[in-house]
């Protein structure tokens, strides 16, 4: 496979250590490449495309052991899939033919796809609940439920995240533009709640207030800050899902699609002088 800023050729590991190529600009897709017997986890409609060797089976739960698990198993990984706000169902590509097949995967929205290797983040990622595009097999997705009442009130994400767990390749999809941060032990980083993609475990995820009273009711930020401590590692996203969706349903909303521009000052108040 080619090599590009983000491919990668194998070494030894437990989960299956496939070859992967990032394709793309805003609107990226992960090629992965499998040997026979090798298999890929995958969201239900996240394929764009695979080569005819490679079969598609759906299972119950997070694919993460297969088909050869107890039910109990796969009932405990369904019902942590259904937390998150994701399907029952994930989705499983094995490469049943010989020499190489490939299959590809797309995220949903524009921005990044990060490639991450569990065993090089401590076995453990804990991410927005809706950031898993695709893995090696051998990735469990768990649920991470923050531990603090205010953080899960107003931390962007609720009290669920997703938790990922292994030693092998997961493919995280992130909003906009993603910057890693390695912060040292003590050292502190605010972010704005939905900018939060992924953090490692060793982070401490807490709230701060946004400045004054004044600040956070008038200065367009929210009420909090995430407030993310180190040591460990920090991704964040410059344009979360949600933040994109509310400016589109907005637009779409204001006055039948007609568009006074994004930077009026007149807003509503131009709206009542209308007579709307």
């Amino acid at each position: 496979m080619p090599n590009s800023p983000w491919s990668h050729s194998r070494s030894a590991a437990i989960a299956d250590d496939v070859d992967f190529e990032i394709k793309g600009q805003e609107l990226q897709f992960v090629e992965i490449e499998l040997d026979p017997g090798e298999s890929a986890v995958a969201e239900a409609g996240a394929m764009v495309w695979k080569d005819a060797p490679i079969a598609m089976s759906t299972v119950f739960g997070d694919g993460s052991g297969g088909q050869g698990g107890g039910f109990m198993d796969k009932r405990l990984g369904a019902g942590k899939r259904l937390v998150t706000g994701e399907s029952l169902f994930t989705t499983v590509f094995t490469h049943e033919g010989r020499g190489k097949a490939r299959v590809a995967f797309a995220a949903p929205v524009p921005g990044a796809i990060l490639p991450i290797k569990l065993d090089d983040v401590g076995g453990r990622l804990i991410c927005q609940k809706d950031a898993f595009l695709c893995a090696a097999r051998g990735v469990s997705i768990g649920v991470h439920f923050q531990q603090k009442i205010m953080t899960g009130l107003f931390g962007g994400e609720g009290f669920i995240m997703q938790r990922l767990d292994g030693d092998g390749w997961v493919f995280v999809q992130m909003g906009g533009t993603v910057v890693e941060r390695e912060l040292a032990p003590g050292e502190e980083l605010h972010v704005d709640t939905g900018c939060v993609a992924a953090f490692t475990e060793s982070v401490d995820f807490d709230l701060v207030r946004a400045g004054s009273v004044k600040s956070m009711f008038f200065g367009g930020e929210g009420i909090f800050f995430a407030r993310l401590r180190g040591p460990g590692k920090v991704w964040i996203q410059s344009l979360p899902f949600s933040r994109l969706a509310g400016r589109m349903l907005a637009a779409a909303g204001s006055r039948g699609g007609q568009n006074r521009g994004e930077g009026s000052i007149l807003g509503s108040l131009g709206d009542l002088i209308d007579g709307d």
